[in-house]
């Protein structure tokens, strides 16, 4: 940027030689170039007095941080015998959840105030939109990774969870558990999911750094995909439930999308699979040539005409 006194230097340097010289002929690309030298030079200089003169910027994340990722464990087996609280108290094993249907599973904390709640709120909104029901197309398991949440918050998270997805009656397919350390650890260290504990406002360590994700695992405990953020496409989360439950759900669109299209595990998207379409397109193709070929040598049918009468003769 230029400042106020080199502005006008620069417009008076301009606007004397436009005066002397008619822009025409020869002086037009001259000048023009003029004018963009006396405009870069300046913004030049002031960029460079912007950034840091030694050292190298402070990137990456904080110590404590690195340790709070994510870990995909793709076809990993699901702690099934593991033992945790469902929101009416009672103990109950994981793997009563598996076994009919696919798992949307998701690892929160039940005091957190700020991202779990739009994992929950982003998973519910999508589930939604996929047109498949929770309780009968897929289930969800919410699974809390604080041993000090209580089964009563448990019942107030599902509650909140089926006001989101916008359907009381799928309350049978969704379920919300609490659970101890060793339970907890065995579930997270079989999704690859990373936490550490770090300090709330008030200094005490109650807080927790995550990553925001929900995962899909099959009807027999094994993870299938990872969808990463708050927002979750409800296309590629369809395809997945239905891509988990071995196609036993799902429509002949569904199949046919998911023959056309890869899941990319970095992105957590499906994309389209550029040879299957085209390999697609080539035998619809051949197809259509044979039919061309099949119908141009084909021969006709001869057609029944009457006999011809007599002509009279005079």
């Amino acid at each position: 940027m230029l400042s106020g006194k080199e502005s006008m230097v620069s417009h008076f340097v301009l606007h004397s030689t436009v005066r002397r010289f008619p822009l025409r002929g020869a002086w037009m690309p001259v000048l023009v170039l003029l004018a963009l030298v006396a405009c870069a030079m300046p913004s030049q200089a002031q960029y460079s007095a912007d950034q840091p003169t030694g050292g190298t910027p402070q990137t990456g994340l904080p110590a404590y941080l690195k340790n709070a990722g994510i870990a995909q464990n793709l076809n990993r087996k699901l702690p099934l015998s593991a033992q945790f609280i469902n929101s009416s108290g009672k103990t109950v094993a994981f793997g009563q959840y598996f076994g009919k249907r696919p798992i949307v599973l998701a690892e929160v904390y039940f005091n957190c105030g700020m991202l779990c709640p739009q994992v929950l709120h982003g998973a519910a909104d999508s589930l939604k939109q996929t047109g498949l029901k929770a309780g009968k197309d897929y289930d969800v398991v919410v699974a809390s990774f604080d041993p000090q949440d209580t089964s009563q918050q448990a019942a107030q998270e599902k509650q909140r969870f089926l006001n989101w997805l916008g359907d009381p009656s799928a309350a049978s397919g969704v379920h919300f558990l609490t659970g101890t350390q060793p339970s907890i650890d065995a579930l997270t260290g079989a999704t690859g999911f990373h936490y550490v504990r770090v300090p709330g406002p008030d200094g005490k360590l109650d807080q927790f750094a995550h990553s925001s994700v929900i995962m899909v695992a099959t009807p027999d405990g094994r993870l299938s995909k990872y969808f990463s953020g708050i927002e979750y496409a409800p296309r590629d989360l369809r395809l997945a439930m239905v891509d988990a439950s071995d196609h036993k759900i799902g429509t002949a669109t569904d199949l046919f999308l998911l023959y056309c299209c890869n899941y990319n595990p970095t992105s957590g998207k499906y994309t389209v699979a550029i040879l299957r379409v085209l390999g697609l397109a080539g035998c619809v193709t051949i197809l259509i040539v044979l039919g061309m070929f099949y119908l141009l040598t084909r021969k006709p049918k001869g057609r029944n005409f009457p006999p011809s009468s007599p002509t009279a003769t005079a």
